[in-house]
């Protein structure tokens, strides 16, 4: 069941079991997200991915962990096994812990993390045509990239992460791309600023309107150069032409 649905330029946001929702939903190009992992990482476990984060970082509105919730503590198979079949391409995070065909091509980051209790990566599955990748991106402490980005989600992902797994899927034109886990809306972010459609499902109301204010955000400022790569052939040449007057 659709309980609220937002329309956010080419991003329509659903509020919503993503096992009622998908249904609902036609045949997607591509599949590009960060389901539950099913290791248990709910009831305020999730807490210290927020240490060493000031006041201001985390923002007004942050909402550290779903509290006493069992959201973590099994994987959703049965979801993941719909939005797969619903999409050309597919990129899923924590894919090794789910029964998907295997693959050759894992898109691996690395977390720089150093010596934590932390995974040193995370594993996305794909069904691309392609080899192994890997992707450094440092994500905790106080040296960590996207420093101006709040944490608000106990799971949420680097943008360049995900602009950089949506970037290794084919046909990148005009793509419309599913995230069933949208959690604080980074995938459809992601999105914005690469110039995709999207579609995101979530089922917690209050990172759903998390979601809405940062897809928000990110239209009211825009990727120059995706900005640029929208003009129209025919008014590209016409400024040529001047140009050459």
């Amino acid at each position: 069941m659709i309980k609220r649905e937002e329309i956010i330029g080419d991003c329509r946001l659903i509020l919503g079991d993503c096992r009622e929702v998908l249904p609902m939903i036609g045949s997607v190009d591509a599949l590009v997200c960060d389901p539950p992992y099913g290791i248990g990482e709910a009831a305020g476990k999730a807490k210290t991915r927020t240490s060493g984060l000031t006041s201001a970082q985390r923002g007004r509105d942050y909402r550290p962990d779903y509290g006493d919730a069992q959201w973590d503590d099994n994987t959703q198979d049965e979801a993941i096994a719909m939005a797969v079949a619903k999409a050309r391409w597919s990129v899923v995070f924590g894919g090794n812990y789910y029964d998907l065909p295997p693959t050759s091509c894992w898109l691996i980051w690395d977390k720089l993390n150093g010596s934590t209790d932390f995974a040193d990566c995370e594993m996305a599955w794909t069904n691309l045509p392609k080899a192994v990748r890997r992707i450094n991106f440092l994500w905790n402490g106080c040296m960590r990239r996207e420093r101006y980005v709040q944490r608000q989600h106990p799971t949420q992902k680097p943008i360049d992460v995900m602009k950089w797994c949506i970037e290794h899927l084919p046909d990148p034109h005009n793509q419309t791309i599913l995230d069933p886990f949208m959690g604080s809306g980074t995938t459809g972010v992601a999105c914005v600023k690469l110039g995709r459609k999207f579609i995101g499902i979530e089922i917690d109301e209050g990172y759903f309107d998390i979601a809405c204010k940062r897809i928000e955000a990110a239209y009211a400022q825009p990727d120059l150069f995706v900005e640029a790569s929208k003009t129209a052939p025919a008014e590209q040449l016409t400024l040529l032409e001047k140009a050459a007057e």
